[in-house]
């Protein structure tokens, strides 16, 4: 039987945003939001949790995740590769994981069917690794540009042909902190997610917000009440 395991990785310290992981949207922290949305997964058998900070720990089992090891100090840095907690958190839980499900914390807005998506698509079989996208609002072909010590802007990318309208512009997909999946034995020897065959799932912009600064925490208070009339109706995410 296949056992499916949803991690989170939530440290303690957060420069961009003080103790985001503790930090409450609409009453609930967001640990507790990734914590319940895995939970609602219909293929996720167990929710664990990464953490250096007994706070967290505390506050991750009160909503019904397990804690059974705390990340060493060394792998909790602004710093620390979170592919390195990923290898170190399978490296605890050696031999009862044959599929790693990342839930971050920074992503509430997500659906549970975006998870279920994402498994889904990873066990098609040909991928090492899911990840979630959105469509982005910018291009590098057409209004994104580098700016240089003069001061003056050049497109990131120079399109073939002159571009006067963004929807004539190659579709680009900003990465979203709303789910990930890989094979544990690709995450112990890779050196990281796009060292394999990537496939990919697109959920909503609505869905998508990633939370690092207050402003995004913001943003997410606002978008919420829609985004949860969104999920009534809403379809898994789009395979790709």
């Amino acid at each position: 039987m296949t056992k499916t395991v949803a991690f989170i990785f939530a440290r303690g310290g957060s420069k961009g945003l003080s103790g985001k992981n503790l930090r409450p949207l609409r009453g609930k922290s967001l640990i507790a939001h990734a914590i319940d949305q895995a939970k609602a997964s219909r293929y996720i058998d167990r929710v664990v949790v990464s953490t250096d900070d007994p706070e967290i720990a505390e506050a991750a089992r009160a909503a019904g995740a397990e804690v059974p090891f705390l990340r060493p100090a060394d792998l909790a840095g602004d710093r620390s590769p979170e592919w390195l907690a990923w290898r170190h958190a399978l490296e605890q839980l050696a031999g009862e994981v044959d599929e790693f499900v990342c839930v971050p914390t920074t992503s509430p807005l997500r659906a549970p069917c975006d998870i279920d998506a994402c498994i889904e698509r990873f066990r098609r079989g040909d991928v090492d690794t899911v990840m979630t996208v959105t469509p982005a609002q910018r291009s590098p072909w057409f209004n994104m540009v580098t700016v240089d010590e003069a001061g003056h802007a050049a497109r990131v990318i120079e399109p073939e042909q002159d571009l006067h309208h963004r929807q004539t512009a190659p579709p680009v997909f900003d990465v979203t902190t709303v789910c990930y999946v890989a094979d544990p034995a690709f995450i112990m020897n890779a050196d990281g997610l796009f060292a394999g065959r990537v496939g990919t799932i697109q959920v909503p912009a609505e869905r998508a917000v990633d939370i690092d600064t207050e402003v995004d925490l913001r943003v997410a208070e606002a978008l919420y009440d829609y985004a949860i009339e969104k999920q009534g109706g809403t379809k898994q995410g789009e395979q790709t």
